[in-house]
């Protein structure tokens, strides 16, 4: 591919379309950013040997430019000394000279019209490398948002999660509370039961012991 034709096809790429279809934007943008910085090289390379090339066209032709005057002076010294055929002699040699400035200028008019499309397709790469350099900004200045409101979310539910368990804790205290009223109730009341069984069993006792007093008490009569 040559280089205009990639610059073109840098130019006319739809951003936007190919980080849709990336399955890691960022890093395909860093790729894009990083081949058109390298064409811009190439470019600007291409550009300083054209200038180069520019400018030793413009030393030949004038160089030729400067013959094509000198032939024809001395052709016209010769006409004037009416010698003719040292006149056409130095003619021949003035149309080598146009001849050869007629190629340089057709190949300095070749080269200045490189240097032309060059000078836009380099202003048109540097808007394109702009754009993905914006672009590049927008996707992590947006990951290093997602990234914060997500350490945000987690650090919330976390928060949620921590407040459910103590509230669950504070239920379970409050059970453990009721059950040990329940508990002491039972307990109390057991007590009462007991002792009450026990005046009881003392009385039947009691009563137990009158009778056998009372069997003793009649035996020692008789």
């Amino acid at each position: 591919m040559g280089m205009f034709s990639r610059i073109n096809d840098i130019v006319q790429a739809n951003i936007n379309a190919m980080l849709d279809k990336a399955e890691d934007p960022e890093k395909i943008i860093r790729l894009i950013i990083q081949e058109m910085e390298e064409t811009l090289v190439e470019v600007r390379t291409d550009a300083a040997r054209f200038i180069a090339q520019q400018k030793t066209l413009a030393r030949h032709m004038a160089s030729a430019n400067k013959e094509v005057e000198g032939w024809q002076h001395k052709a016209q010294i010769a006409m004037n000394n009416d010698k003719e055929s040292l006149a056409k002699a130095a003619l021949i040699e003035k149309q080598k000279y146009v001849a050869k400035l007629a190629s340089l200028e057709e190949q300095e008019a070749h080269i200045a019209e490189s240097i032309e499309k060059i000078q836009g397709d380099t202003a048109r790469l540097n808007s394109k490398l702009a754009e993905a350099k914006a672009k590049q900004k927008t996707l992590v200045h947006r990951k290093h948002s997602a990234q914060t409101r997500l350490k945000v979310k987690q650090a919330d539910h976390e928060g949620k999660i921590d407040d459910a368990m103590m509230r669950f804790e504070s239920y379970e205290q409050r059970i453990d509370h009721l059950e040990a009223q329940v508990d002491a109730y039972d307990l109390t009341k057991s007590n009462e039961a007991t002792s009450l069984q026990a005046e009881f069993d003392a009385m039947e006792a009691d009563e137990t012991i009158e009778k056998e007093l009372a069997e003793l008490k009649k035996k020692k009569v008789a």
